[in-house]
């Protein structure tokens, strides 16, 4: 039966790819005992599913979840197998019960559930194949790779061509000879542009013209000064009423294709009609594939039923991770959660450590 509780437990914890694990460790060095479920059927989230080219922008010595350090050159760039590798062994050593294949459906208030005997802030978790967890406490770590952006393009829904989001792209190999445009000017659609026009002839489509910053000033990477400064992990988020656009992160090769018209970059189309584009300066032509690489949103089906829980804009009501909403719940992994890397693996520790202990510490009190 729907919402029958079948196992009590004290905290659950929802993702098991990077801010899930973080937020655990710091669970289980508190005392607590989560159980960690992860949808998928390894502990790394959504790392086994990026495009096959993908790097860290951030170098090895800035990238490891707490308490473990990621081996080799500190100063290398992981390819995202190699973050995969990372993921999976840190969840084998933390101490806490990681389940995988354990996809969440919905989470409820446990004062409402006359079968949840857990405290008042309880929650119960029901998951897919019917098993419901009665939990004091929860952690919603499971990130925004599982919902993507799809921005309102005029003519989207009846184009023609390929659509897919930068979410599902993984080799330039499948596009070669096509024509291609990528929406979005971030660092992963300068990437996917700038790879696929070594296959195809591609446009990145951008509102405004790409911004760069230097991977490296001084003879440092740019995050050694991020570090230095304080600006990694000021406090920023909750000044922010809309998350700000990043810079392309670039050693000078992007900015040098660009400048080539290889990829051609262009303002945003006007309109897709069919299978044909009609670029801002009224110039028309066929269009093959379209790439949507636009970011992502906090993806929390889950929470619909949690009341006042991710608020009306989808956005969770939260402040430094802890929920306005439910005081037994927490947040860890969101963009600009906290401050600038709050949903990196260079920071999402940081931050998750800091909605853990609130956690803990209410759990103990309780």
């Amino acid at each position: 039966m729907r919402g029958v509780v079948t196992e009590h437990v004290e905290t659950v914890v929802i993702g098991g790819g990077q801010s899930g694990p973080a937020a655990a460790h710091t669970l289980v060095r508190a005392g607590a005992e989560p159980v960690v479920l992860e949808a998928s059927d390894r502990a790394a989230g959504s790392w086994p599913r990026y495009y096959d080219s993908l790097t860290l922008f951030s170098p090895a010595r800035f990238s490891a979840l707490p308490g473990m350090p990621f081996g080799g050159d500190p100063d290398r760039y992981p390819h995202c197998d190699e973050v995969v590798g990372h993921l999976t062994a840190y969840a084998d050593r933390l101490q806490a019960d990681v389940r995988t294949g354990h996809r969440e459906a919905a989470v409820r208030a446990g004062h409402r559930e006359a079968a949840v005997r857990a405290d008042a802030g309880g929650f119960a978790v029901e998951l897919e194949g019917g098993a419901c967890l009665a939990a004091r406490a929860l952690v919603a770590a499971s990130g925004s790779f599982g919902r993507p952006y799809r921005p309102a393009l005029p003519g989207l829904d009846s184009f023609a061509g390929q659509v897919l989001h930068a979410a599902d792209y993984r080799s330039p190999a499948a596009f070669a000879g096509q024509r291609v445009a990528v929406v979005g000017a971030g660092n992963s659609a300068v990437q996917i542009a700038a790879e696929l026009a070594r296959e195809s002839v591609t446009t990145p489509a951008t509102r405004e013209p790409v911004k760069f910053a230097r991977r490296h000033l001084l003879g440092r990477d740019l995050h050694f000064w991020l570090t230095r400064t304080g600006l990694d992990t000021a406090p920023l988020g909750r000044l922010l009423r809309t998350p700000p656009g990043r810079p392309v992160l670039d050693d000078g090769r992007y900015r040098a294709a660009l400048a080539a018209g290889s990829p051609d970059r262009r303002p945003v189309f006007r309109h897709l009609d069919g299978d044909k584009v009609t670029w801002s300066d009224g110039t028309t032509e066929r269009l093959d594939a379209l790439i949507l690489a636009a970011g992502y949103r906090p993806d929390l089906p889950y929470l619909a039923g949690l009341g006042g829980a991710p608020g009306a804009s989808g956005r969770p009501r939260h402040r430094g991770g802890a929920s306005l909403a439910h005081p037994g719940l927490a947040f860890a992994g969101l963009e600009w959660q906290r401050s600038l890397s709050s949903n990196t693996l260079r920071g999402v520790g940081r931050d998750a450590e800091r909605a853990a202990r609130r956690l803990a510490a209410r759990l103990s009190r309780a």
